[in-house]
């Protein structure tokens, strides 16, 4: 079997999950990155439920800026919901990415709007 980008960074996540997981007192703050848009997440793995979620395609996010400070928009709008539902400590999950960039870019934003981790 040939493995593809997407299947190394599947496995990369997989390795990242064992070893990281989101409570009710410290959720995980997940990344999803595709070739246009970023996406986050702040999810409780206990419950199973997503707490704040915020990505690029909405409509509040400007589309003639770079990809990078566009994450960085959504770093902080990740970070002031998570902040209105009493969140303010989580554990980045980088989704198998390198933290570098885009990923980069979002963890800055959501530092820079008061979340801890």
């Amino acid at each position: 079997m040939k493995l593809t980008k997407e299947n190394k960074r599947q496995r990369i996540h997989y390795r990242i999950r064992k070893k990281i997981n989101g409570t009710s007192d410290c959720p995980r703050l997940s990344v999803y990155r595709s070739n246009k848009s970023i996406y986050a997440q702040v999810i409780d793995d206990v419950a199973g439920h997503t707490l704040a979620a915020a990505s690029s395609i909405e409509a509040d996010i400007p589309k003639n800026i770079t990809k990078s400070e566009q994450a960085a928009i959504v770093g902080k709008l990740i970070a002031t919901r998570s902040l209105e539902a009493n969140i303010s400590n989580v554990v980045f999950d980088r989704g198998g990415y390198l933290y570098h960039g885009r990923v980069k870019a979002l963890a800055d934003g959501a530092r820079e709007g008061g979340l801890k981790f």
